[in-house]
């Protein structure tokens, strides 16, 4: 599915007039503008996945922020706008081929990030509450207990459970059941899970952090599901070779200049790799 079919950021000229026009010289940096117009990216075509490849500081991460602001989708966490982020989307436009489903947003790490870290609180706030339940099924079990009014009454239930139930089916039972700890991993897998669903477009940022590489590899049949069989476009921000090998995706690589379209097996990040593990064959037989 594509909603999205084109994206155009400002020209080099368009940028020049704006800065023509700033009477204003006590900013630091004019972030967003002189990021894309480096690598002259003017205009990205989207295909059902579109992905968005370069180092450090290639952009990639930018042009998605502009393209979520622009098209105001959700997103769980903050980001750096700065002072000129309104005035730069504003000279971006869009073209769609579909309406924008309301469900479709940005996945950045930091939203990863933070899912985790609550749910880490939570299971903290959980496992505290179960080491306190531990201690109250001993004394509901063993407690000389005799109801006295309806007052006593849930006291009155509590005993009897802890009576009826071995000490782990007690706590199971007063605990939340669908809360449980996860790791990293599964954390972070969970949380796109959740997040993406049937008929969206998604803009994914880095979505490899905080996964390994089976992990990686399940991300990336999940997304090649969800963009065949249910309705989804994605546009991803990452260097993982294994999200790289998606199939049919489009690859646009921001480390030229000007951005270029390639095949994966071309990119100099898998290259890398190939060339690595080419030289230690032999290691592995």
């Amino acid at each position: 599915m594509i909603y999205l079919s084109h994206f155009t950021f400002p020209t080099n000229e368009q940028e020049v007039d704006f800065f023509l026009g700033e009477k204003r010289t006590c900013y630091d940096s004019f972030y967003p503008f002189q990021v894309l117009s480096r690598r002259n990216l003017r205009m990205l075509d989207f295909e059902p996945v579109t992905i968005l490849y370069g180092g450090n500081g290639s952009g990639k991460t930018t042009a998605l922020n502009v393209i979520g602001e622009k098209l105001g989708l959700r997103r769980d966490t903050l980001y750096n706008r700065s002072n000129f982020f309104e005035t730069y989307t504003g000279l971006c436009s869009f073209e769609t081929q579909q309406p924008i489903p309301g469900r479709s947003r940005i996945i950045t790490s930091d939203d990863v990030f933070d899912f985790m870290l609550n749910l880490r609180s939570l299971n903290e706030g959980i496992d505290q509450k179960r080491e306190g339940m531990f201690k109250e099924y001993l004394e509901n079990k063993y407690a000389h207990f005799q109801m006295r009014s309806l007052e006593d009454y849930e006291q009155l239930k509590k005993v009897v459970q802890a009576r009826s139930k071995t000490q782990s089916k007690y706590v199971r039972s007063n605990l939340m059941d669908n809360v449980r700890e996860h790791s990293n991993g599964e954390s972070a897998f969970l949380y796109f899970s959740e997040k993406i669903q049937e008929n969206g477009l998604y803009l994914l940022d880095e979505p490899e952090n905080s996964l390994s590489p089976q992990r990686q590899q399940e991300l990336l049949r999940f997304l090649e599901d969800s963009a065949r069989f249910f309705g989804c476009q994605f546009v991803i921000a990452t260097h993982s070779p294994f999200l790289l090998s998606m199939r049919g995706a489009k690859i646009y690589d921001l480390d030229e200049d000007p951005v270029d379209v390639k095949r994966w097996t071309e990119l100099s990040n898998v290259r890398a790799y190939f060339d690595f593990f080419k030289k230690h064959e032999r290691e592995f037989l």
